[in-house]
């Protein structure tokens, strides 16, 4: 049955008000003032679902809006003082600081807040944004995508249409720009439609976990930049922290964890609480106060994983190709730079009567860019602790950046996070201590400081594709993996045969509220708390067998991020 829904006509759509978005509008109104261009952002306002630690190199800022400084962002603070450090469970030893890590002439940022002022800027020249109006479909007509279906509202729980439901719009262009972030669901399936990873790497993911503290003036140093490697996950897990100071006396501090770990037992939000508690940190963290809480999954593929970014009618942009730069731990400007060119690329078809419908010149123009050369210069540090582990990727990095320069003759692979994980009775269970409240904090007061809301009368925007796999696969061979990688405690094993394989390790807290029973027996079921999900997408990314799929809520659901995110 065919739906009947307005439809509006535009240049060009762009799906995502992250910073390479935001600056791809910007970019076309700079060169195209006459051209109508649209975004659309799922979050209830532009920088809402915006997470990152951040600094930013202004590189590409400064490409985009030259004297950004006469006017800068909230919260901008120059970096200072770089510092990048080895733990064990007591000591902090203080390492060389890699090149790619040196900090001078960078910025410590809320990304939030960026974002915001990045949409301010592109509202100003014209520029149409509709914030939370999350894009569900993508329209493909003749093999072309010709926009995107946005604002559907008003479907129940059972899929049926209540009494407040809006069909949404048909946002129609004549190209299409996809920069959603880490797995976008929209991108994950133009993926499979246009065959656009043939050929190149897996994506390999990290799951970052942030929270925002305000600590006392004499524990404050603005600009100070602080990473370390090491404990508290084993030298065969990646991971690393971030602490940086910035603003009036507040602190971004985070812990990534990359995603193809092989301890189903291993539980991230977990690690990053204990990780506070070491002597050093919580030194820095004392007599402070936590504000806000975040997770999000980044891609950390890099230049290998990198997909084909056109397809007819549209491109790829920003995270959702896969820009990070990993041993640097910055992608705003890589992820900016890619919107810009794909920016210049629209501007120079629409000045054409025959307009291509594929954008060569797009991926032409990166390729020849600082993005492509960045990108391939550190191609084989993030692989190389993958195959080597923790003491082996760093001796791995530093030939890499010392003899090679970047120009090695070979390039390390990657593999699909998913099919890492060994069988939980293989591995050793992970006894984690329970929160203090002072420094570690369970999940469910985790999610209530990111704001998380969802319409509560919609259908369940995390899907089993098939549920008889959760038992006979997740729980059975895993031990329910999905109850501690998740760090927003969405999904919980439940029941007496649970019960007796969890002791003692942590659990996802379900509140009962607008969960649902979704697959397993009476022994152990799993039950899905989609109210609680923050977006962060590690469930799509992490199970097994593939088996969840997250799909954008309706309207405005999600975290909420405070400016200081």
């Amino acid at each position: 049955m065919s739906v009947e829904r307005e439809a509006m006509e535009f240049d060009v759509l762009i799906v995502g008000g992250g910073p390479a978005g935001l600056a791809a509008a910007i970019r076309l109104k700079q060169l195209s003032p006459d051209a109508s261009v649209c975004l659309v952002e799922k979050g209830s306002e532009i920088g809402a679902h915006i997470l990152s630690g951040a600094v930013l190199e202004p590189r590409a800022l400064d490409e985009l809006i030259p004297d950004w400084r006469d006017d800068p962002p909230a919260l901008a603070t120059p970096a200072k003082d770089d510092r990048f450090m080895f733990l064990t469970a007591t000591k902090a030893f203080k390492l060389p600081t890699p090149p790619q890590m040196h900090n001078h002439g960078n910025y410590i940022v809320s990304l939030g807040n960026v974002c915001r002022w990045l949409g301010a800027k592109a509202e100003a020249l014209g520029v149409e944004i509709y914030p939370g109006f999350a894009a569900s479909e993508t329209i493909i007509e003749d093999g072309q995508v010709r926009g995107v279906v946005a604002g559907v509202m008003g479907i129940n729980k059972d899929g049926e249409e209540s009494p407040n439901y809006q069909p949404g719009m048909e946002l129609r262009a004549a190209y299409t720009l996809f920069g959603e972030g880490c797995r976008g669901s929209l991108t994950k399936k133009l993926f499979e439609t246009f065959n656009l990873r043939e050929g190149v790497q897996p994506q390999t993911y990290g799951l970052g976990m942030k929270e925002l503290w305000e600590i006392p003036k004499e524990n404050h140093t603005p600009g100070l930049i602080w990473h370390s490697v090491g404990w508290p996950v084993k030298s065969d897990t990646y991971g690393g922290s971030w602490l940086y100071m910035l603003g009036e006396n507040l602190v971004s501090i985070g812990f990534v964890v990359g995603l193809d770990y092989t301890n189903p037992w291993l539980s991230p939000f977990d690690e990053f609480q204990r990780f506070k508690h070491h002597p050093a940190v919580a030194a820095m963290l004392k007599g402070g106060k936590r504000i806000a809480y975040g997770a999000r999954a980044l891609n950390e593929g890099g230049f290998q994983s990198i997909p084909k970014l056109v397809f007819p009618g549209g491109a790829i942009i920003g995270d959702s190709a896969g820009f990070l730069n990993v041993p640097k731990i910055k992608g705003t400007h890589t992820s900016m730079k890619s919107g810009m060119l794909a920016a210049e690329a629209i501007v120079d078809a629409l000045k054409t009567e025959a307009r291509a419908p594929v954008l060569d010149a797009y991926p032409t123009a990166l390729k020849a860019s600082w993005v492509w050369t960045e990108l391939q210069g550190v191609r084989n540090i993030r692989p190389g602790f993958a195959k080597f582990g923790l003491w082996g990727g760093m001796a791995n990095a530093a030939l890499e950046t010392y003899v090679f320069r970047g120009k090695s003759p070979w390039t390390l692979a990657h593999h699909d996070d998913h099919s890492q994980l060994k069988k939980a009775a293989d591995a050793p269970k992970i006894a984690y201590p329970k929160p203090d409240g002072v420094l570690s904090f369970d999940r469910l007061s985790s999610v209530f400081l990111s704001n998380t809301n969802h319409e509560e009368d919609q259908p369940a925007h995390l899907k089993l594709i098939d549920a008889s796999r959760w038992k006979a696969v997740n729980f059975d061979t895993f031990a329910s993996p999905e109850s501690r990688y998740c760090p927003a405690g969405v999904y919980e094993a439940v029941g007496p045969e649970a019960e007796a394989l969890l002791r003692g390790t942590p659990d996802a807290q379900a509140t009962g509220d607008g969960a649902e029973v979704e697959a397993g027996t009476p022994g152990a079921r799993l039950v899905i708390n989609a109210q609680n999900c923050v977006h962060c997408k590690t469930c799509d990314i992490k199970d097994p067998t593939q088996n969840i799929d997250w799909h954008t809520p309706e309207g405005a659901g999600g975290p909420n991020y405070i400016g200081g995110m």
